[in-house]
């Protein structure tokens, strides 16, 4: 078959030859930059001091874990902040802040001016050191042991907070349960509902026995997981959990608007904190954090910011129903 050839026909080749010759210098711009790039060796490390690399020890802890069993010790105190008063006078009360990120946020809003009423388990040692660094921000600390899957137990710890601080102004629902499973059938009904209960009862009961209590200005602040937006094959309950936070967090967010009452939820990528090593066996532990772009887990402190700004009115008084990835570079959509 015959194709006759016009003019268009060789402005076509023109610019066919024009995209090769483009393509041919990319190319060698890539394999110069290549040759010419320096290597980058070790994670990624963006703060204002050097945060421990992979290979992290191997170690396995008993559940709950104690924060101070784990090695290296998670870092808490970030002592590169400096407050400013964004939380002056105001009272937090965080679940599971004995340890890990609980504790960073606890030290980070009485830095800010907060006192702080910790709730956790029973890990009493850990609690104690948590309440220590408080205080020696200036601001009273109150320890409240107790499971936050019993109802009563929330309203006890909401009415003591108030009875012996005064007052409450924000609410950090953290705590939390995890146990990897390999596949839905390992899960066990006693698991399934350990996860849930804590997981999600725990922030439905903390948050309706706190409402009372909270006024126009006051704040909710759940803790996510990027396995709540991504999912994970090795945490199907607790990704689910994670999911059902998430979408507590927007709801809430809509239904307590009128109220001038702000929710909001972070929703952190690998973290060093107990929660991990009381979970996972020792060889995974060693490379916790080595799948996110920075190669590494975050430390609590560098988590602990995100709860600071979403629990001052001074810096999100216009945000609620927002989800906050601290995820190490990663994006999620």
């Amino acid at each position: 078959m015959a194709v006759k050839k016009s003019a268009g026909s060789s402005s076509g080749k023109a610019k066919a030859e024009s995209d090769r010759k483009l393509q041919r210098q990319a190319e060698g711009r890539r394999e110069q930059t290549e040759q010419t790039k320096p290597k980058k060796e070790g994670a990624v490390q963006a703060g204002a001091r050097r945060q421990p690399e992979l290979p992290l020890p191997k170690q396995h802890l008993q559940k709950p874990g104690l924060e101070s069993e784990l090695e290296p010790r998670p870092r808490y105190l970030a002592p590169d902040y400096r407050g400013s008063g964004k939380l002056e006078d105001m009272v937090a009360l965080i679940t599971g802040g004995d340890s890990g990120i609980g504790r960073a946020v606890a030290v980070l809003f009485a830095r800010e001016g907060a006192d702080v009423a910790i709730v956790y388990l029973s890990e009493d040692e850990d609690a104690e050191e948590t309440a220590r660094a408080v205080e020696a921000e200036g601001r009273r600390a109150l320890l409240i042991p107790g499971d936050v899957t019993d109802p009563e137990f929330c309203r006890e710890a909401v009415d003591q907070t108030v009875g012996e601080l005064d007052r409450l102004d924000i609410l950090v629902n953290n705590a939390a349960f995890q146990e990897h499973a390999e596949s839905l059938e390992d899960i066990t009904d006693e698991q399934l509902d350990r996860t849930f209960r804590t997981n999600i009862y725990g922030y439905f009961y903390m948050a309706r026995a706190a409402l009372p209590r909270l006024q126009e200005g006051s704040s909710i602040i759940n803790c996510g997981s990027v396995t709540g937006i991504e999912g994970s094959k090795d945490l199907l309950d607790y990704s689910a959990t994670k999911g059902a936070i998430h979408a507590f967090t927007k709801s809430l967010a809509q239904n307590l608007n009128d109220r001038g009452i702000r929710v909001n939820c972070v929703a952190p990528g690998p973290v060093w904190t107990p929660l991990n090593p009381a979970d996972q066996d020792a060889e995974k532990v060693a490379k916790f954090g080595s799948d996110v772009p920075m190669k590494r887990p975050a430390q609590p402190e560098e988590v602990a910011p995100a709860f600071v700004f979403l629990a001052a009115p001074v810096c999100s008084s216009y945000i609620s129903g927002e989800i906050l990835p601290v995820l190490g570079g990663q994006t999620v959509g």
